[in-house]
Parts: structure tokens; sequence; C-alpha cells
């Protein structure tokens, strides 16, 4: 059971791993990727850092910088259409936008997170169950990932 209540608002996190342990944060903005992006590019950890952001009921973003590198992962590319965030998430990982007629899939690198545990077939899987809503998606990769205690003292807090 997710921690939001029935009106759920989007949220977003950053997670950055250093030193063997997760440290995670509330981003205030979850619509401001370039903030976001901005934000996890100065943890300069070596484990990299992470912001997974969810989007009303319908979707979830996760954004993962390495060094200079940054990965993309969409939950939903069909929500492009009718969400702004996601258009534009899309145009900032350089995926083309989705048509009508598309299918709700996945989009971005599935790969995202594999070196941490979480393979790209666990991660589609996720993404395929209709039941989670886009928080419960984002506490199932926090779990794991490893810190999915600190989200939710975060997101009871």
């Amino acid at each position: 059971m997710g921690y939001m209540t029935e009106a759920t608002q989007d949220f977003a996190i950053e997670a950055w791993h250093e030193d063997g342990r997760w440290s995670i944060a509330s981003l205030p903005d979850p619509d401001d990727l370039t903030h976001i992006i901005d934000r996890l590019k100065k943890q300069q950890t070596n484990g990299g850092a992470v912001a997974l952001i969810a989007i009303d009921d319908e979707f979830f973003l996760a954004v993962r910088v390495l060094g200079t590198h940054v990965k993309f992962f969409i939950s939903d590319i069909s929500c492009a259409i009718d969400y702004e965030v996601a258009a534009e998430f899309l145009e900032l990982a350089d995926i083309d936008q989705p048509e009508e007629e598309d299918e709700p899939l996945p989009a971005g690198d599935i790969d995202i997170f594999s070196d941490l545990g979480l393979h790209s077939m666990e991660l589609s899987t996720l993404c395929d169950d209709a039941d989670l809503f886009p928080d419960e998606q984002i506490e199932a990769i926090a779990n794991r990932l490893g810190f999915a205690e600190e989200l939710s003292q975060l997101l009871e807090s």
C-alpha cells in the first residue's frame, strides 16, 4: 500500500550512494527536470545519483547521473501525449515523442539500474504491473536498490 492519499500529489526524491550507503532527500518541484538533473550532477558521488519522480497516478520518471553521463527512463512513453513534463523528459533524453496510437510502454535506458541489482527484465515487469501506482513502483525500486526504509521515513515525514 502506498503512502499517498486519494488526491495523490506528484513527488520526487533524489538518492545518492556514498561509502556503501544511500542518502535520500525530497526534491521540491517534480516538474522542474532541468533543476533536478543539475542537482544530481552536483552530488559528485562515486555511486552516482538517482532521481525518482512520480506524476499523478500515471507514470514515473527515473534519472541517473554518473559522472558526466545522464541516463533517462520513463515508465510509460504514451504519457508524453498528455503530460508536458513527460514530453520535456523525452526531449531531454533524446527519445522520440510518441504517436497517438503508441502502446503505453516504458522507454529510455531500461538498464538504468542494472549495475545496482535491478535488471531490465525486472524493471520492465514493474512497469507492466497495472495494479501498481507510480509511488508503489518507486517503493519497489527503492526496495531493490536498498533505500526503501529511508524512502518510507521521508514520505511519512
